[in-house]
């Protein structure tokens, strides 16, 4: 699994969320398990089957974040804003719109309602590396090209 950018705060979260999982949700599991092998024929037992399957998904889901906070990179702001990075804000403007600003975030921490957006969409990774007055375009899940000049890195 390739680096993944996460905020201070979302590493808590996943975090906490790890440890409930490990402990709770895995007692919880264990103990239906009990119960359902206390009734007997474990080959047509719905309870059991169910459980198992429950299991299997807090598994996965225990392994996948381990290995998302194994490869977890703090983002920090970057010292220089002289060019677009994880952590910055940056003020782009579109031909014929008002400018609006985002904010550079890893896929984890992407909220598009707050003007966070992922460096790994496609307004994401056409700004990283750019300068203020770079134009940049960038193809739209409709398909269509898009040209947006960056007007300010903070």
């Amino acid at each position: 699994m390739a680096e993944q950018f996460l905020s201070r705060e979302k590493v808590d979260e996943l975090k906490k969320r790890l440890k409930e999982l490990q402990t709770t949700k895995r007692f919880e599991i264990a103990e239906r398990l009990k119960r359902a092998k206390e009734h007997g024929d474990l080959s047509e037992n719905f309870e059991y089957a169910q459980a198992k399957e429950d299991q299997d998904k807090l598994e996965r889901e225990i392994f996948d974040l381990e290995i998302l906070l194994k490869n977890a990179r703090i983002i920090t702001k970057p010292k220089s804003k002289n060019v677009v990075n994880v952590g910055l804000a940056v003020t782009i403007k579109s031909k014929g719109k008002e400018e609006v600003t985002y904010t550079i975030v890893g896929s984890q921490d992407s909220d598009p309602a707050q003007n966070k957006i992922s460096n790994l969409s496609p307004i994401g990774r056409a700004l990283i590396g750019k300068k203020a007055g770079d134009v940049v375009r960038v193809k739209t899940p409709k398909g269509e090209e898009v040209e947006y000049e960056i007007i300010n890195i903070e």
